[in-house]
């Protein structure tokens, strides 16, 4: 089973900015499994839920066309608990992008208020280099379930705007 922590893009502008929400709901299991008596999204959640939100940036500023690999998390905190009934906010900028990766900077929103940051390195793989390392030649990063929460903000797939 894939996990989307992410719900759906309120904005996309390629190239440069990408904001996705999350409605947390006490319906989802992993919310018990941390503290069973006050159930709280996982930091290493909000932290996966930014991640998406900037590597579906990424990809699509490359047109998908090669595998964007999360690297490095330069910098992440977040300073407050969220619990069931909230609703995150990601928003993601692009601030540097190559041949070799990309770098995102990224703050997150608990109901509109800041409550992290989190910065993150990309690298980029393509078919020939991952098939040397053992990457699978499909595109696991980018599967139909995040090709079809990248329109959710009516962006299209630029991998087949061809």
């Amino acid at each position: 089973m894939r996990w989307i922590w992410i719900d759906k893009f309120v904005e996309f502008e390629p190239q440069k900015r990408a904001v996705a929400v999350k409605n947390v709901s006490r319906a989802e299991d992993h919310l018990h499994d941390q503290y069973p008596a006050y159930p709280m999204m996982p930091t290493s959640l909000i932290v996966e839920g930014m991640a998406q939100t900037a590597g579906i940036l990424v990809g699509h500023a490359r047109r998908f066309s090669e595998r964007v690999i999360l690297a490095k998390i330069k910098r992440a905190t977040i300073d407050d608990i969220v619990v069931p009934g909230e609703q995150l906010t990601y928003e993601a900028t692009l601030e540097r992008i190559d041949d070799s990766g990309a770098s995102t900077t990224g703050r997150v929103l608990r109901n509109g208020r800041l409550i992290g940051q989190i910065d993150i390195v990309f690298s980029h793989v393509d078919r020939a280099s991952g098939a040397q390392i053992g990457i699978p030649d499909h595109n696991f990063v980018f599967t139909d379930d995040f090709m079809r929460l990248l329109r959710t903000y009516n962006v299209k797939d630029s991998a087949q705007d061809d």
